[in-house]
């Protein structure tokens, strides 16, 4: 298979044709078989090192204007495969190196779960006086469970206060109840599994 493709920022065992880049794209679309944005295809290419961001954006609108992958709706962000493009990831797939397509799934999915953590919780940083307000609120639905603001004196911890809230509201919300109904033994669990992840 013919090198055509820039491999600046590719790890080895990334991929250097746009065929190859193609036919990923259509069979992460038919693998995780969600609609997904172009914005989380070229990502997790891009953070497994799998293709370089520009070639991945240019092939994902090769396959969109040649009918392989479309909105899911009129000007929706949200792609899906037509028919076309599930027939290329089902005749092509072994083209592609097993662990290319691990990688490349794996990412899709985890991307998908924090932009729907995103979705679901809000963190907004608003610029007040002599420093910054982050403003957070877990959703239980069709309501807020928790909202909380606090003031930080920079920039540079309110968006690691954003980074680690979105990492695991479920933990801010279980922290606080604990806390409020002195639940000993919750924090203490609470306690534990965040040593673990630290």
């Amino acid at each position: 298979m013919a090198f055509d493709t820039f491999d600046e920022g590719i790890n080895l065992g990334g991929m250097r044709s746009k065929t190859e880049i193609r036919t990923l794209i259509c069979y992460l679309y038919r693998s995780v078989n969600l609609p997904m944005s172009k914005e989380i295809i070229v990502n997790a290419l891009m953070e497994k090192g799998l293709a370089n961001y520009f070639e991945t954006s240019s092939c994902f609108d090769d396959l969109a204007r040649h009918g392989n992958i479309e909105p899911i709706e009129e000007n929706s962000p949200l792609y899906h495969n037509t028919p076309n493009g599930d027939m290329i990831a089902t005749q092509l797939e072994d083209t592609l190196a097993p662990t290319v397509k691990e990688r490349a799934t794996e990412c899709a999915l985890s991307l998908l779960k924090q932009q729907q953590v995103e979705n679901d919780n809000k963190v907004t940083i608003e610029k007040a006086e002599n420093g910054y307000t982050v403003n957070c609120s877990i959703s239980g639905g069709d309501m807020d469970l928790l909202r909380f603001s606090l003031y930080v004196p920079d920039i540079t911890q309110a968006r690691l206060i954003r980074k680690n809230f979105y990492k695991n509201p479920e933990m801010f919300y279980s922290v606080m109840i604990a806390m409020l109904t002195r639940n000993k033994r919750a924090v203490t669990e609470i306690l534990d599994e965040l040593g673990s992840v630290i």
